[in-house]
């Protein structure tokens, strides 16, 4: 071991596979946090060498043999650039190797171009501080999903390279348990022709709305996504109606099969029963208020968010193989305007 990287010598087994990052994985050691896609990584970066005759390998196609010792330097994690801040969270449950945080809306998940500070990411840099064994090579929180600035809720984050990977490999195969409350304009219901004549929209068992459709970046507004018909990335959200505010407005039940970027709010949007608030999707149309007093009518007339909570989240633990499920109640502006919708019925 040198004062920059670990050396780990990894001997190729029988009938390795032609590329030398699958090869390599296939022989990483039982607790050895050390995938396919990092083990890519140090190949091209110049970081495995053939013991052999002490070759530097870049290229991943090099085929190796059986019985063949390859040399990985790893290089020992290092700090994030991001700045660490003591910024309070509600943290919901953590452990070793993972942390559940109840995101509060207006908070952004990750440094960005104009969101620099005042993140998630700088947040858990603070709280967990030394905790962080590596994630990728640096001493990072591993954000395996995202929840938008403006939506509430459960969000889980991987602090060990491990972790990270056990939990990316479930969301990438859709196992994740993935529950959201949003509040829509008017009540969808199974018997509008018009949702039954768009494409991708179907109805299901139990009044249970299946939306599929491709979305992809809008081609002029890159701020937007956009429902796209031969593009883009498959996308399916499912949705019940919980409770019909006189039709005027409901409570939906969420679930994702998978998880695009806005899914919900398009997809939503897409049917014609925009989230109350959103100020990108919302469709034209507003909750009608007629017959409520003026503070009522103003909460849902000035509710300044697109009004969706994560309130759900479950999952096999990535280390210790239990299933562990969490639940975050409403915060306190859905509560009131759940609350003023109410006196719609």
């Amino acid at each position: 071991m040198s004062d920059t990287n670990d050396i780990l010598v990894l001997t190729l087994g029988a009938t390795p596979p032609a590329r030398l990052d699958k090869a390599l994985a296939e022989v990483v050691p039982e607790g050895v946090s050390l995938s396919r896609s990092r083990l890519g990584k140090l190949i091209e970066g110049g970081a495995v060498t053939r013991l052999s005759d002490g070759a530097v390998v870049t290229k991943m196609k090099t085929q190796g043999i059986e019985g063949e010792e390859w040399q990985v330097a790893i290089p020992v994690a290092v700090a994030l650039e991001a700045e660490p801040q003591n910024i309070p969270i509600e943290i919901v449950y953590e452990d070793d190797d993972l942390i559940v945080v109840n995101k509060a809306a207006g908070m952004v998940v990750h440094p960005a171009p104009g969101s620099e500070d005042g993140t998630l990411v700088n947040a858990l840099l603070y709280h967990c501080a030394d905790s962080l064994s590596g994630v990728g090579g640096a001493k990072r929180p591993g954000i395996v999903h995202r929840i938008d600035k403006d939506t509430s809720g459960l969000l889980v984050v991987a602090k060990t390279d491990a972790a990270h990977q056990g939990l990316a490999a479930q969301f990438a195969d859709h196992s994740i348990d993935r529950v959201y409350v949003a509040f829509c304009i008017t009540a969808p219901s199974a018997a509008d022709p018009r949702l039954r004549g768009l494409p991708g929209v179907a109805f299901e068992t139990g009044g249970v709305l299946r939306i599929a459709t491709n979305i992809e970046r809008h081609k002029t507004d890159r701020k937007r996504m956009a429902v796209a018909a031969n593009s883009g990335r498959h996308a399916i959200t499912r949705a019940r109606v919980i409770e019909d505010f006189g039709g005027r407005a409901a409570r939906m039940e969420c679930w994702l099969e998978t998880g695009r970027t806005h899914q919900i709010r398009v997809h939503m949007s897409h049917v014609g029963h925009g989230l109350i608030g959103d100020p990108i999707y919302g469709t034209r149309r507003r909750v009608k208020v007629a017959g409520l007093d003026e503070v009522d009518a103003r909460v849902i007339t000035d509710f300044d968010r697109q009004a969706l909570h994560a309130a759900k989240l479950g999952f096999i633990h990535p280390i210790s193989g239990e299933p562990v499920a969490f639940e975050s109640d409403l915060p306190n502006d859905l509560k009131m305007l759940e609350m003023a919708l109410s006196k719609l019925k």
